[in-house]
């Protein structure tokens, strides 16, 4: 089982998912699954500790070696992210109970979970793998299985909501399969290792531009960067509440994984005569969405809406460190990547008890919540100070570092953009605890009743993982620092 742990995070949710069907009854289709995401982050923890202690991991499938055949290639940069997209999609499954059997059909309990368990093993995939097409397939699964479970909600403004993401993912989609098509023109292999060795041969290749700007923009839309966010308000407004958590928690955070990958690893952005140019247009774009995506939040009516806006303001800060290029910013993007789901998993998750309790999560609807959910209130209160960066929370941690590369590369009027839209993530953040705590309920309201104690375990738990995180910062900012030597070529401190 050992030899074979590189792959048995994707292959457990996969082979998981058909199950969930077989047992029909929901309550024992969510614990096999919860049971099934449990032992895929197991396995990705152990990976991590390994790739720690003796560097990269292969794992050739089928016994064919790469390049010829599909590798799952495992080091510093993955290891992180698997563990963190198992270890939220684990903590995002243990609460969904409740707010599955509150917001989707109970007719289709158990393919919610069949959905959710693919989704899981495709971001996984995506992750995992060594091979450019193999990341486009798994890439698929993970959309598709997206797809239906944005529609899983019974509200109708959640199909309409579905079928723009499809749209809009179909077309990420297809521009990353047309790089990838050019790619393999241009080098016969789609391996990513093999890639990363036979691309600066070609030199100058237009293909090769091509590919890359291709990829780019499919990828970008993925990770919902501005100008290309336009499905993540409504998808992740009318989507179920618990499956808003596990979206914003993990697929953005696989997109950005994807983006690094394919800059630093394959194509070498660092060497490249594109990079002066990309720098500029990934930095613009980082601002502009951190600075548009936070004033929207502020006037927002509704408070799953207003969180939407502010991913894509959270985005940005990702691109931003992408387009400072240095070991620096990576690891600052990096930092951001574990950091921000831990954040917007506390904080939708405490939304996804606020629909529970009062059906809704309009303003108007949440009056007076913090005294009825008081420790709800409380998470989400935790969740918002990290997202700010509050010193004491991982959100500061964050922000010091993203400054910090920009200082270290001499942007002084970067670093204070990002300190300028941070304050405006506090407007909207103090927006709500008014709403919470200086506001009465409106009159002839239910009495209050507590939420389901998985979810609120579950709620409190990212809460203190957020404090935790601001503290100690071992894990992440070590980590990264390797991942992102080893991505520009230098030797892993």
């Amino acid at each position: 089982m050992i030899s074979h742990l590189a792959v048995l995070p994707v292959l457990l949710p996969l082979v998981g998912a058909p199950a969930c069907v077989v047992l029909r009854r929901p309550g024992a289709a969510w614990a096999f699954a919860c049971g099934v995401a449990f032992l895929a982050f197991v396995a990705a923890s152990h990976l991590l500790v390994q790739t720690r202690e003796l560097g990269v991991i292969s794992y050739a499938l089928g016994g064919w070696a790469a390049p010829w055949g599909i590798e799952y290639r495992i080091d510093l940069l993955n290891a992180l992210v698997l563990v963190l997209v198992s270890a939220m999609g684990m903590t995002v499954l243990l609460a969904s109970r409740a707010s599955v059997r509150g917001e989707v059909d109970p007719s289709r309990h158990s393919l919610f979970y069949v959905a959710y368990l693919l989704c899981l093993a495709g971001l996984l995939g995506i992750v995992a793998t060594g091979d450019a097409f193999n990341l486009f397939v798994f890439l698929e699964i993970s959309s598709l299985a997206t797809y239906a479970l944005v529609a899983c909600g019974r509200d109708r403004r959640a199909l309409i909501a579905a079928f723009n993401y499809l749209i809009m993912g179909t077309i990420g989609a297809t521009f990353i399969l047309i790089g990838i098509g050019f790619l393999y023109m241009t080098t016969g292999t789609l391996n990513m290792l093999d890639l990363a060795v036979r691309l600066p041969q070609l030199g100058e290749s237009q293909t090769v531009f091509a590919a890359y700007a291709f990829i780019v923009v499919g990828v970008c839309l993925k990770l919902a960067l501005f100008p290309l966010h336009l499905w993540l308000p409504g998808t992740y407004t009318q989507a179920p509440s618990i499956v808003t958590a596990f979206l914003a928690a993990t697929a953005t955070k696989v997109a950005l994984y994807v983006l690094v990958r394919f800059s630093f690893s394959v194509f070498h952005l660092e060497t490249s005569r594109l990079a002066l140019s990309l720098e500029a247009i990934f930095i613009t774009l980082g601002v502009v969405a951190a600075f548009a995506g936070s004033l929207v939040a502020i006037y927002a009516t509704d408070l799953k809406r207003g969180l939407a806006w502010s991913s894509i303001a959270q985005v940005g800060y990702m691109a931003i460190s992408v387009g400072i290029g240095t070991a620096a910013g990576l690891q600052a993007g990096l930092i951001h990547l574990f950091n921000h789901a831990l954040m917007k998993g506390a904080l939708f998750l405490a939304v996804a008890a606020y629909v529970l309790r009062v059906g809704g999560t309009t303003f108007r609807e949440l009056r007076g919540i913090g005294q009825r959910m008081p420790l709800t209130t409380a998470a989400f209160v935790v969740g918002g100070l990290s997202l700010i960066g509050i010193p004491g929370t991982a959100g500061f941690i964050s922000k010091w570092y993203l400054v910090m590369a920009a200082m270290e590369s001499e942007r002084w009027l970067l670093a204070f953009l990002v300190v300028a839209s941070s304050l405006l993530t506090a407007v909207y953040i103090w927006r709500f605890i008014e709403v919470a705590y200086l506001e009465k309920p409106e009159s002839g309201k239910a009495s209050p009743q507590k939420p389901a104690g998985m979810l609120l375990t579950c709620t409190l738990l990212l809460a203190l993982a957020n404090l935790y995180f601001g503290f100690d910062t071992r894990l992440p900012v070590s980590t990264s620092a390797g991942a992102a030597a080893n991505l520009l070529g230098a030797r892993t401190p």
